[in-house]
């Protein structure tokens, strides 16, 4: 018999904090405006076809967005890239175009999203599925274009709920 016990949203929250992750900013180009947000729930999920996943809240606006767009580019952060997350976390933030505006970046081919240029790398993405997992949605990307690899280049991380350059 398995083992049975109540899980609070702390205990849970601390357990899954263990759990490195890198560090995203997805955007999206909506009619006239740019949005964009941190995502730390991302994943590789195939080659053939290009796919990767990430995870966002089901009740958030760029949920809501990327269902009617269908597509949307990611940002792969680098170590000294922090500041940007921060910035697409905040509660009430901006216009993405207000959040880049003193920060390299230029617009997807496909999407026409903004990204980053001087990160670890940018994806130009569509949404290949969606899948409904609790209070989130798992969105399935597939990968139309590596916008560009940062070669030389050192990952911003997620850890015990704080951004960190390394371990």
């Amino acid at each position: 018999m398995g083992l049975v016990s109540e899980m609070s949203p702390a205990e849970y929250a601390e357990a899954l904090g263990s759990f490195a992750s890198g560090v995203t900013v997805l955007t999206l180009r909506e009619d006239l405006d740019d949005i964009g947000t941190t995502v730390t729930a991302f994943m590789a999920v195939a080659a053939e076809p290009p796919l990767v996943a990430i995870g966002l809240a089901a009740d958030s606006y760029v949920l809501e967005a990327l269902h009617l767009t269908g597509t949307c580019a990611l940002s792969l952060l680098a170590a000294d890239q922090s500041v940007l997350a921060s910035r697409f976390a905040a509660a009430g933030r901006p216009s993405a175009r207000l959040l880049l505006d003193d920060v390299p970046h230029a617009r997807a081919a496909h999407s026409h999203a903004l990204v980053l240029t001087a990160g670890m790398a940018a994806l130009d993405c569509r949404v290949q599925s969606t899948f409904e997992a609790g209070d989130h949605v798992l969105v399935v990307l597939r990968i139309m274009d590596v916008v560009y690899v940062g070669e030389d280049r050192e990952p911003l991380i997620r850890f015990r709920s704080r951004y960190r350059r390394e371990l």
